[in-house]
Formats: structure tokens, sequence, C-alpha cells
């Protein structure tokens, strides 16, 4: 292969991270809380690269990003002396949502893209590789595709561990996903113990004696949230046109089955203010609205039809409000509170968060992972994230 091109400086001595399926960058933000510098990027969509580009403003340049199929992108395309590549390769063949193809499916596939230009990277591969995807990976076809993706890792020279981490630990969404890192050099510290992290539908992995894994050794992570959503609800007044009108939040009403109904009543009587988010399901062939019951949001998902986005509901003091969730309540909910929105249309935005990775759980992994695992492997001295 010809020679890498050289990596940009480091920022006072941050070790070098990649981040292929980019998407709007929230995983760069989760990594670089704890310490890493993302130096270079990758995704195929325009909408997400323009997001991308307008909240990383990089007037030094010191940042690359590649917009191209990964089928495209080669080895020579990444920067020398890398400690990470992030790969939150994409779940639409995985997830229940998708028709369950797998890793055959031509989305989900491109993860074997991603493996090839690890291939060709060869001495200049990096110490640790990290995948993020939904969980339904673990048991899509038996549990064979999550096999073949450690068994792929393998082949490249890398241990591997398997965890779950769900984004309601640190932001109120619910959004359980799936990570996967590959070491070359295995954590010293071995857990084997079943956990909240390591449930027992990811144990057969570990005793699959044709994988090579480890279990690397974590502190508990935050409990679940019981509540939030209504924390991170934007202020949107009564006569603003985002509120459904009368005939819109009637049909609305009328799709609900008999049980939510009653629920949603007695939240509207409620001397109080809720919220809850609510989707559009279609069952028995009939579409309805199903609300969830706590103050929680279901889990964020692309905008690409109309029951994949999520409504808002706001019931108390005898009334009862719906309107779209907002660009903004899924920025909070993304933990990327402070994203810039400027000039991004509204379902340019609604696709780009519920088609990312959670930034508060991307930063603990990386932190109480990640980080510690890249100290043993190069014995670099861990940066302090609080201090960053």
């Amino acid at each position: 292969m010809s020679e890498l091109i050289p990596a940009p400086s480091r920022r006072s001595g941050r070790p070098l991270a990649a981040e292929f399926f980019a998407g709007i960058g929230l995983a760069r933000l989760g990594l670089e809380a704890a310490g890493f510098d993302v130096v270079w990027s990758n995704d195929i969509d325009r909408d997400k690269q323009a997001m991308y580009v307008g909240h990383f403003r990089d007037p030094e340049g010191r940042h690359r990003f590649v917009l191209e199929d990964i089928a495209n992108v080669t080895a020579d395309d990444l920067p020398r002396n890398l400690s990470l590549a992030w790969a939150s390769f994409p779940c639409t063949d995985l997830s229940l949502a998708g028709w369950r193809r797998g890793l055959r499916g031509s989305e989900s596939g491109t993860f074997w893209h991603f493996t090839d230009i690890l291939e060709k990277m060869g001495n200049q591969r990096p110490p640790i590789v990290t995948l993020e995807n939904v969980t339904g990976l673990a048991t899509s076809h038996r549990g064979k595709d999550l096999a073949a993706v450690i068994q792929e890792l393998n082949r490249l020279g890398y241990s591997v561990d398997v965890l779950t981490l769900d984004a309601r630990r640190f932001v109120p969404q619910s959004r359980p996903r799936l990570f996967i890192v590959g070491a070359q050099q295995p954590p010293s510290d071995e857990d084997e113990t079943i956990s909240e992290l390591r449930p027992d539908y990811l144990q057969r992995v570990f005793s699959d004696s044709s994988l090579i894994t480890h279990r690397k050794a974590l502190p508990a992570p935050p409990p679940l949230r019981t509540e939030g959503l209504s924390s991170i609800v934007e202020s949107v007044p009564p006569e603003d046109e985002r509120w459904w009108d009368e005939r819109r939040t009637a049909a609305f009403l009328a799709s609900l089955s008999a049980i939510q109904a009653e629920r949603l009543d007695a939240l509207r009587k409620a001397k109080g203010i809720s919220y809850r988010t609510a989707y559009r399901r279609t069952r028995n062939g009939v579409p309805m609205w199903e609300i969830r019951s706590d103050d929680i949001a279901g889990c964020l998902r692309t905008a690409r039809g109309g029951s994949s986005k999520q409504a808002l509901v706001k019931a108390g003091r005898g009334e009862v409000r719906v309107r779209w969730m907002t660009p903004r309540e899924y920025a909070r909910l993304m933990g990327a509170d402070d994203y810039r929105l400027d000039g991004v249309r509204r379902n340019q935005a609604l696709f780009g968060f519920g088609d990312a990775v959670c930034v508060p759980a991307v930063a603990w992994l990386a932190e109480n992972y990640l980080m510690p695992l890249l100290r043993e492997e190069t014995q670099l001295p861990l940066l302090d994230a609080a201090a960053i």
C-alpha cells in the first residue's frame, strides 16, 4: 500500500481518532469530551455533512471530512498515528424497524467496507476499534451476524468485547445500543460476571471458543432515568402554529386505545402539566397513536416517514395539546443541547439526530473504557476529561 497521509498535529497530546459513518458528529462530541482528538470523518449523506460542518467550524483546517461512499474510501485517505477508529455503521438491516437482512443487507453490510479499509491500513491500523449499533445485532440471524463481526475483527488482530449501554442512563430517552470494542492488546483487568452491561443474551459470544474475546472491568454505569422529558421540552406558546389544530388533535385522540385514552384523560384532569411522547403505529392494519406512560421519550428514529417521527403530548389543567417534537428537543435528548441549528431544515435535523449516537453514552464509554485501554496499549498518560 502507498503511504498514509500525515497526521494532523495533536492538541495538548490528545490521541487521534477517526469516525466512520460520522453523521452529524455526535460520536465526535462524546469522544472529544473524554480527551480524544477526532481529526478525520466520513459519511455519504450531504445533509448530515452540512450539519456537521455547520457545528464543528474549523477555520484552521485541522479536521478533514470525506463526503463519500465508504466503498470508495481507501486506507490512503486516512491519517497516520490513529489511536482509535469509531464506526457507527448503519442499523437499517439490523433493527426491528427494518427488514432484518442483517450483515447481508445493502446498508448494514457496509461493515465489510470498513474492515477492508482496516485491513489495508496494515501496520498503521489503530490499536483500538469501536463499533456502535442497535442491540438487534446481537440476535440478528440467531447471533451469527455478531459472531461474524467478532471473527472479522479477530482476523485483523483484535480481541473483542461486547456490551450494551442505554442512553436512558444519561438522558430522558430510551435508546439501548450495542458497543463492540476491539483491542490489539486485551486489557489486564477482566470481569467475567454477568452484569447490566453484559446481560445474558451477550454471554454466548464469550463462551464461544472460536472467538477471541475479553471483558474489561468497568464501573457501574448511572442508573436508568425514570423522568426528565419535561425538563428538556422547548417552550412553545399556545398560539404557535406548531401545535396541532382542533381537527388534527381530535383525530389523534380518536385513534387511542381505551386504555391509553383513559390514561391521557387522567393527565388532562390533573392540576399540573405533564408531557409524554407518542408514536404512530399500525395495529391489525389500523393506524393508531400510542403514548408512553412515563416522563421518558421513546427512541428517536430517522424521520423517513410519519410513523418514525415522535410527537409531544402536553396534558393538564383540562387541556390536551399535541405537536411534533422540535429539532432542539431532539438535540437535547441526544445530549447535544448546544448543537448549532442555524439554517438547518426541520426534517434535516430530525433525520440527523434520529440516526445518531447519544453524546454522553459515548463520553462514558470513552472515559471509562477506551482511554484507560489506550493507556495500557501505548503507555500514554490518561487525560483528565474534566480539565479539557
